[in-house]
């Protein structure tokens, strides 16, 4: 368990989200993300994608769809010279009650055993409270990137929040200096 990983949550944080995305044409990547994913893996972090998908389960999309889409997302990556260690997808309903669906941490503990991760030595950035309380429940690092149409609204309620990230980013690029300042530390 000596690797580094950052777990990047996908809609809202990678691409905007257009809720159940389940169309590549629709796949937009935020404007920094593939070059800040480069350094960090130019840094010795293995990227892991932890995503919740319940349009799957609500049957709004399958699973095929759900993997046309991550193909775009990793050719867009290509392009930048980015190679994805994983994706893991939770593709239940809420109502399920899985161990998979974030903010549980089955989906990130088969990760850190198939990656040989340290968690000590890794990262969460998201865009939601329950991407920061999967990372801080794993022993992660956390960073919140609020989405920007819901940044306000989420900043506003902070004093009602129950889980804290260790950083709130302005956006991608700000939230990957912050982990490279971290990381040499």
């Amino acid at each position: 368990m000596n690797n580094k990983a950052v777990f990047l949550d996908r809609d809202g944080t990678i691409n905007i989200d257009t809720h159940y995305l389940h169309d590549p044409a629709r796949f937009v990547m935020y404007p920094g993300v593939g070059n800040g994913v480069r350094l960090l893996q130019d840094h010795g972090f293995k990227i892991i994608v932890i995503t919740n998908q319940s349009g799957i389960g609500r049957g709004y999309f399958s699973e095929k769809q759900l993997f046309a889409v991550h193909e775009k997302m990793n050719d867009l990556f290509r392009q930048f010279g980015v190679s994805l260690a994983g994706i893991y997808y939770c593709p239940h309903h809420p109502d399920d009650h899985c161990t998979c669906r974030k903010p549980q941490t089955g989906l990130f503990e088969k990760a850190v055993l198939q990656h040989g991760i340290d968690v000590s030595q890794s990262f969460m950035v998201g865009d939601k409270l329950l991407d920061i309380e999967a990372g801080k429940k794993i022993g992660a690092k956390t960073i919140l990137i609020p989405e920007p149409l819901e940044r306000e609204q989420l900043l506003q309620a902070k004093s009602r929040w129950t889980v804290n990230p260790d950083y709130i980013a302005e956006n991608f690029s700000d939230a990957v200096k912050w982990i490279i300042e971290k990381e040499s530390l």
